[in-house]
Protein backbone atom coordinates (compact mmCIF):
# COMPACT_ATOMS: atom_id res chain seq x y z
CA UNK A 1 0.00 0.00 0.00
CA UNK A 2 1.69 3.45 -1.16
CA UNK A 3 2.11 5.72 1.34
CA UNK A 4 0.54 9.10 0.20
CA UNK A 5 2.77 12.19 -0.75
CA UNK A 6 1.28 14.58 0.54
CA UNK A 7 1.34 12.40 3.93
CA UNK A 8 5.14 12.35 3.32
CA UNK A 9 6.18 15.72 2.52
CA UNK A 10 4.20 16.50 6.23
CA UNK A 11 6.42 13.74 8.03
CA UNK A 12 9.60 15.04 6.63
CA UNK A 13 8.55 18.76 7.13
CA UNK A 14 7.78 18.00 10.76
CA UNK A 15 10.84 16.51 10.84
CA UNK A 16 12.90 18.95 9.38
CA UNK A 17 11.30 21.56 12.34
CA UNK A 18 11.91 19.31 15.09
CA UNK A 19 15.87 19.15 13.87
CA UNK A 20 15.48 22.79 13.67
CA UNK A 21 14.18 23.24 17.18
CA UNK A 22 16.41 21.21 18.35
CA UNK A 23 19.56 23.10 17.31
CA UNK A 24 18.41 26.57 18.29
CA UNK A 25 17.99 24.79 22.10
CA UNK A 26 21.26 23.90 21.76
CA UNK A 27 22.57 26.73 20.53
CA UNK A 28 20.90 28.75 23.14
CA UNK A 29 21.98 26.54 26.07
CA UNK A 30 26.17 26.47 24.88
CA UNK A 31 25.65 30.30 24.68
CA UNK A 32 27.44 32.60 27.06
CA UNK A 33 25.46 34.43 29.65
CA UNK A 34 25.15 37.96 29.42
CA UNK A 35 25.46 40.04 32.63
CA UNK A 36 28.02 39.39 35.64
CA UNK A 37 29.46 35.94 36.14
CA UNK A 38 30.29 35.71 40.51
CA UNK A 39 32.46 32.60 41.09
CA UNK A 40 33.75 31.48 44.32
CA UNK A 41 36.46 29.09 44.48
CA UNK A 42 40.10 28.45 46.74
CA UNK A 43 41.71 31.43 44.79
CA UNK A 44 38.93 33.56 46.01
CA UNK A 45 36.10 35.30 44.84
CA UNK A 46 36.25 36.46 41.34
CA UNK A 47 33.47 38.80 39.24
CA UNK A 48 33.64 38.95 35.55
CA UNK A 49 31.33 41.24 33.71
CA UNK A 50 30.03 39.98 30.26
Amino acid sequence: MPINRNLLFLIIGALAVAVGVLAYNLYEARKEPKGVHINVGPGGLKIDSK
